[in-house]
């Protein structure tokens, strides 16, 4: 096993990375910009090395700054989290050509499945199922137009070094192909400096389920599916394993076909096949297809540990320190049900914008795995991915899991920024959701009633008055007045609008506050208020 690893990455995934390695007995060095000077998995690690500006252009995109630092340090391994540099081959190379290994596959397997068209081709040639389309190198208008009409309306338009949704583009008629795959085309040569595009069969109820392979660069086990279809502009929301509806049947056949994807390009460490299924007629073996692969840690890998008992971090260091595949297949076991709920610092009313601002208060309830690269006094960047934690639930059924799942949501706590806490908790509580009825498409279609602005009710009203005014401390003389109940009018601003309430003091231990023509009591009992 390694003395010392260098995380190449920061925040949530950084501070996860390190909670595993040092509980290892593995001495962890951290890297950071100037905006993380002080940020958590700083403060975690047994040493921290300074690589430099805030935007990661200047930082944690300087492969050969941190492979330096590594040196300097003694390490003799690279984890490199997710994003960023993670799946970079020439890295990879580099970290190798420097003597140090690379915690994660080889620059030849991330190469091979980089370019979704040529991944397709792959894939095909290993006997995985891919959706039908045209993944070719002509790239004239009037060819993709012609295979487009053979793979029949309605067809995705997807860039080929494409993801986050960027140079995609849905075409239900015909006479729209040529205007969509001008704008796909203008929106991936920005994107990704490569306009190549693919065209694939739109599957009319798609459901996003990925299975998590793990190998040791000859062979290759699957710790099961996880469902990820509740998305919202192709960013995944909140995760799930095992996926509702999912048959034995079905799980096996999805499962082979993501380890003969792994073999087939002599994959070594934690990586995730991702499967477009078609559920218009519930889950069926001949309804799945190969959509990409992720080489690396997966930001939803959490919902796996839960219901497998494996800690995946602890495989990777383990498989790339030299040791055999820690388990075979037929000792993987699944065991009841878990979600995962993506925390950002975002605005939902106003289009999910990412926000900023100090943390001045961050709590997570008892019951529940919290992932966070943040504290209370930490700032949310600008420069950086707004995620505050991921919240995780684990639970005998789906049903107990959900319901734990929306206990969380409702326990957590955040000051400091606007998030999609409120979102979550909709989603959550969402019917067709509830049922395990999901699709890529539910958030769209219910958007607007899943991101209504919360409403406060008039007890939030008073307790946050009473909060502005200092009144919680109260003492023997507070509400004293000669001659009758001392009124005080409290002043609070809700979303920009000024808002007046009014708090009638009855004696130290009693306030009647009158909010929006509502009356609501506060009587100290103990020490505190109610």
């Amino acid at each position: 096993m390694f003395d010392t690893i260098l995380i190449a990455n920061r925040g949530e995934i950084a501070c996860r990375v390190m909670e595993t390695a040092q509980a290892m007995g593995v001495r962890c060095v951290a890297v950071y910009s100037d905006a993380d000077a002080r940020a958590k998995h700083v403060q975690m690690a047994d040493l921290a090395v300074h690589i430099g500006g805030a935007a990661p252009a200047a930082s944690y995109l300087k492969g050969d700054v941190i492979i330096e630092a590594a040196k300097a340090t003694g390490a003799q391994a690279i984890h490199p989290g997710y994003g960023f540099l993670s799946e970079n081959p020439d890295f990879v190379e580099a970290v190798e050509a420097a003597g140090l290994t690379f915690i994660g596959p080889s620059a030849k397997a991330i190469r091979a499945m980089g370019l979704k068209d040529a991944a397709k081709a792959l894939m095909e040639d290993a006997g995985v199922p891919v959706v039908p389309g045209y993944h070719g190198e002509d790239q004239e208008p009037s060819r993709l137009e012609v295979e487009a009409a053979q793979i029949g309306y309605p067809v995705l338009i997807k860039a080929t070094a494409g993801g986050g949704g960027k140079g995609m583009r849905l075409v239900e008629r015909e006479q729209d192909f040529v205007s969509a795959l001008e704008s796909a085309k203008a929106e991936a040569r920005t994107a990704f400096g490569n306009e190549a595009v693919l065209v694939e069969k739109f599957v009319a109820k798609p459901r996003h389920i990925e299975v998590q392979v793990f190998g040791d660069g000859t062979r290759a086990v699957h710790l099961f599916e996880r469902d990820c279809s509740l998305q919202r502009r192709h960013q995944k929301v909140i995760e799930e394993a095992p996926a509702p509806g999912m048959t034995e049947e079905m799980r096996a056949a999805m499962g082979a076909a993501a380890v003969k994807a792994a073999e087939a390009i002599g994959y070594a460490g934690a990586g995730t096949i991702e499967f477009i299924v078609d559920a218009s007629d519930g889950l069926r073996p001949d309804r799945f297809w190969f959509m990409e692969m992720n080489t690396r840690l997966q930001v939803e890998h959490p919902v796996t540990e839960a219901v497998t008992g494996i800690d995946l971090v602890e495989w990777q260091l383990r498989v790339a320190a030299g040791e055999p595949l820690p388990a075979s297949q037929d000792e993987l076991r699944l065991t009841g049900h878990a979600f995962e709920a993506r925390l950002y610092a975002e605005d939902v009313p106003k289009g999910f914008l990412p926000a900023t601002g100090t943390l001045t208060h961050l709590s997570f309830p008892d019951g529940a795995r919290a992932d966070s690269g943040v504290r209370a006094g930490d700032t949310i960047s600008p420069w950086y991915d707004p995620m505050i934690a991921k919240v995780v639930v684990h639970g005998p059924t789906r049903a107990v899991a959900l319901k734990r799942l929306s206990r969380a949501l409702a326990a957590t706590q955040v000051g400091g920024t606007v998030t999609n806490l409120a979102f979550l908790g909709a989603l959550a509580a969402h019917a067709g959701f509830a049922r395990g009825d999901v699709d890529t498409g539910l958030i769209g279609r219910d958007i607007d009633s899943l991101v209504k602005a919360p409403q406060p009710e008039p007890r939030q009203i008073a307790a946050a008055a009473m909060a502005a005014a200092g009144l919680g401390g109260g003492g023997w003389d507070a509400g004293f007045t000669l001659w009758v109940p001392l009124h005080q009018s409290v002043p609070l601003l809700w979303q920009g609008e000024p808002m007046e309430v009014m708090v009638e003091h009855d004696g130290p231990d009693r306030m009647l506050w009158h909010v929006a023509g509502a009356e609501v009591a506060a009587e100290r009992v103990g020490g505190g208020w109610r």
